[in-house]
């Protein structure tokens, strides 16, 4: 995925449409799927994996541990957003289930006692993995964008790095990527400074 990357129009064929036998076809495939698999909706096809490895699942949980004190509960930081650990997403006709995903209260002041959220994060996180990666940086990248994402972290365990993206009207402009043992703010939770190494393990 190229840092600065605009959706053309027709690049999302199924945004506008309602629900039709297809659609309703996929969403009983995603229903029927065992619990050990991850199933999501993109661009009229069903898309599974198994569940993440430890790797995978250690990086994933220790984005929620260090963001929220500071970010959901107001501990040392501003507080004011929602963050959620593999929420189901429903962004038009797609279903996709980031790692993390984040909402300012002024985008969902209270959260919803439903399974699937219809309300757009303000930020969403993907851990890499080999047999994701492609998927998570082409095709989710652009339904996120395409929906009015406003923020997107690529976090890859093997080379230890965090990929930071902004959006303006679908377009994903590259923040920078960090690893090692930098110590970076990185939008848009830039009111704390956070140490890249402690997200992965040793």
């Amino acid at each position: 995925m190229h840092p600065s990357f605009e959706p053309q129009p027709h690049a999302l064929p199924f945004r506008s449409m309602t629900a039709t036998p297809r659609l309703a076809e996929l969403e009983r495939a995603l229903a029927d799927l065992p619990p050990n698999v991850v199933g999501e909706i993109a661009f009229g096809r069903l898309v599974t994996q198994p569940r993440p490895a430890a790797r995978h699942t250690f990086t994933a949980s220790r984005f929620g541990h260090v963001l929220g004190p500071p970010f959901q509960d107001g501990l040392g930081g501003p507080g004011g957003w929602m963050i959620l650990n593999e929420p189901e997403l429903q962004l038009g006709p797609h279903v996709l289930v980031p790692d993390l995903a984040g909402w300012r209260v002024e985008t969902m002041p209270s959260l919803p006692d439903v399974a699937r959220l219809g309300i757009v994060p303000d930020w969403v996180c993907e851990v890499l993995s080999p047999s994701t990666a492609d998927f998570d940086r082409d095709e989710k990248m652009l339904i996120y964008g395409a929906n009015g994402v406003g923020h997107l972290w690529l976090v890859d365990p093997v080379a230890r790095t965090i990929e930071a993206f902004r959006s303006a009207r679908g377009r994903w402009t590259s923040i920078g990527t960090f690893g090692g043992d930098v110590v970076a703010r990185l939008e848009p939770f830039d009111a704390i400074s956070l140490t890249i190494a402690t997200f992965f393990p040793r």
